[in-house]
């Protein structure tokens, strides 16, 4: 079997016109802008507007139109589209599908949903990159969109302070053009033993909502913060050393560490005990707050266009989130 070599194409991204800032959380839950930034590195968010045009697939639809443009692609070309989130339009169809249709894609591809949460971008590139290897994809459209302001308690301040909304999108595909650029390793994972960190049991198959989870609002989102930091940046330190070493390279080669904007302080003790470079790393949480999968994506994005990432930089994608799961990505962009 030939294997082929598959790269980043093109990227794209979109945020929510409304901006919540800081100052307007403290009209809303007792908090305050210093409290907020000195602990997570957030001083505001994007939040989608309830009235339409920004639903999760409405968005991707933006930053789609973007990374195919970026890559010189028109939608028809596309073989697959990988969706992640964990705020999908709808139960059914699927996002993915959704996307399909907005981007009058015709070519019937493949329509796949990722639940990963907060790594659900990271696995859909490794996903992407092994579908393109093996000659079953030539070009994947890979999406990381959230509309987490629906599912978030804005009356409980220790969670509605850290997410926000947007979307990023890249569009991985075969290199063509006998570059340098290639994925050149991957891992993913989970450990489902630590569910309890990150959770939202209400609302499922198991457990669906009732009016009296919506009077008590117990069908949202629910975190303890301590535990999913020791975990985060062991987890993400461990998986960015293990596609280091799969790619016989170290750390020091590395030019820029796309992370998870989770909190500043994981991706701060992450660096530190990586040894990379405070100056190396990709920090945007400070505008966007938590977007989840569309985090790494959106940071890539922003990198490439303010001119920080450049063809032929080595960057490294470090993902964890809810499940719990965790992921990562070597490349030569």
């Amino acid at each position: 079997m030939e294997f082929y070599k598959s790269k980043i194409k093109g990227t794209g991204m979109y945020v929510p016109e409304k901006v919540l800032t800081n100052a307007d959380l403290e009209k809303m839950v007792d908090t305050n802008d210093e409290w907020i930034y000195t602990r997570t590195g957030i001083r505001e968010r994007h939040i989608c507007s309830t009235e339409g045009g920004e639903w999760p697939t409405d968005m991707a639809l933006k930053a789609s139109v973007q990374a195919l443009e970026a890559a010189n692609l028109e939608p028809n070309d596309i073989d697959m589209i990988l969706f992640a989130s964990v705020t999908p339009d709808a139960k059914l169809p699927n996002s993915a599908c959704i996307l399909q249709v907005k981007l009058g894609i015709t070519n019937n591809c493949a329509a796949l949903d990722i639940a990963a949460a907060c790594s659900g971008f990271v696995y859909g590139v490794n996903l992407a990159n092994s579908m393109i290897q093996t000659g079953a994809a030539k070009n994947v459209l890979v999406v990381g969109s959230e509309m987490l302001s629906r599912e978030v308690n804005w009356e409980d301040r220790s969670i509605c302070i850290l997410f926000g909304d947007g979307c990023g999108v890249a569009v991985v595909g075969r290199n063509e053009d006998s570059d340098q650029s290639e994925i050149l390793s991957s891992t993913l994972g989970a450990d489902g033993t630590g569910a309890e960190f990150f959770d939202q049991p209400v609302g499922g198959a198991v457990e669906p909502i009732t009016p009296e989870h919506i009077e008590k609002r117990t069908h949202m989102m629910q975190m303890k913060g301590g535990e999913m930091f020791k975990m985060a940046t062991r987890t993400l330190a461990n998986n960015a050393k293990k596609v280091i070493k799969e790619a016989e390279l170290t750390l020091k080669d590395v030019d820029w560490l796309v992370p998870h904007q989770a909190n500043v302080r994981i991706i701060e003790t992450t660096g530190k005990l990586l040894g990379i470079d405070s100056e190396k790393v990709i920090i945007n949480i400070d505008k966007y707050g938590n977007t989840s999968a569309a985090t790494v994506p959106i940071a890539f994005h922003e990198a490439i266009h303010d001119g920080r990432i450049k063809r032929g930089d080595l960057v490294l994608f470090d993902a964890f989130g809810a499940g719990l799961t965790s992921g990562a990505t070597l490349l030569r962009y």
